[in-house]
């Protein structure tokens, strides 16, 4: 992956993966293997300024990780990813609907708190990179990458290089409208993709159907998630099966419109709902079939990473800000 030199004691780098529900972060060395990571929530309902702080804590707690397994080894730069709208060259991040900020300063104030060079940029970006560069979609000339989690978001891969955008706002694929009537979204329109299909909506929309009968508000499982009801579909649950297929359907409309646009080879699935593998790809596929009916679909396939990629991407960048040679 990077040149090897873990020989020598050197710097490493934390990458974190910011996202919706969960912040993900680990520790790699210079020659690119992960040393340890740490999980925890995203406080998205203290606020902004509560996500950032959180941040910088989960830094710390992963650079006090690992003086406990080498203190050879110190983390001189952080690699960052988030969702939404993400200006990599300027640091900011435009807009998250999952997270609730508009042009966050981002970079700079984490920066400024860890005393340290930050690189930011889009998560699925960043997770399409290391898919390109070693994962699913390596050697493939034309690809998509799609991850699907709290939201749904994608990018393009073109000649083996990610496609950022005049205004780095390529891949919004979780907004483009399935169903213009539909559901409200947390963008401000209606019917988005991400609303029916990403794994959140999944879990939510069959929470809202199988409600107690009595009328109480209880609602079964509730801390049921998209995995769980995938699995229920499979098995003839009928409310599974119901927002299941709508979801696919979603899915299926979103990609039948980038595919007529774009005409990928290949198209690669990431992200937490990534993990139901063929339960997921078996039908997405023939329903994306079905919309394409005077050409060839894409192939579908489940990234290399799952939901690794983007924190794997992270480090990429975070490595780079050292030298462009440990790389």
């Amino acid at each position: 992956m990077y040149i090897d030199k873990a020989e020598q004691p050197g710097p490493a780098v934390t990458a974190i993966d910011l996202g919706g529900t969960a912040m993900k972060g680990s520790v790699w060395d210079r020659a690119g293997r992960e040393l340890l990571r740490r999980d925890r929530p995203t406080p998205v309902a203290a606020g902004v300024l509560a996500i950032v702080a959180a941040v910088v804590d989960l830094h710390h707690e992963l650079v006090s990780a690992l003086h406990e397994q080498d203190p050879e080894l110190s983390v001189q730069a952080l690699g960052l990813i988030c969702p939404g709208l993400v200006d990599p060259r300027g640091g900011i991040a435009l807009y998250s609907a999952n997270l609730g900020w508009r042009d966050l300063p981002l970079r700079e104030l984490v920066s400024a708190a860890l005393a340290m060079p930050v690189s930011l940029d889009h998560d699925v970006r960043s997770a399409g990179r290391a898919e390109a560069e070693f994962g699913a979609a390596r050697g493939v000339s034309e690809a998509l990458y799609v991850q699907i989690g709290t939201g749904i978001a994608a990018t393009l891969i073109i000649g083996g290089e990610v496609l950022v955008g005049s205004r780095g706002r390529t891949g919004e694929i979780g907004h483009v409208p399935a169903r213009p009537d539909g559901e409200p979204c947390a963008c401000g329109q209606r019917g988005c993709t991400e609303t029916y299909a990403s794994a959140a909506a999944i879990a939510r929309r069959y929470r809202s159907r199988t409600r107690e009968p009595a009328g109480l508000g209880v609602e079964i499982d509730a801390g049921i998630d998209a995995e769980v009801v995938i699995a229920r579909a499979a098995a003839g649950d009928d409310a599974a099966r119901q927002v299941f297929d709508e979801a696919i359907q979603a899915l299926a409309i979103a990609l039948a419109g980038y595919t007529m646009l774009a005409d990928p080879e290949l198209i690669v699935l990431g992200g937490g709902l990534s993990r139901a593998g063929a339960l997921l790809i078996d039908p997405l596929a023939a329903e994306l079939t079905a919309r394409l009916t005077w050409r060839e679909p894409p192939r579908i396939t489940i990234g290399a990473f799952a939901a690794d990629a983007g924190r794997r991407g992270a480090a990429q960048a975070a490595l780079r800000l050292l030298s462009p040679a440990w790389q």
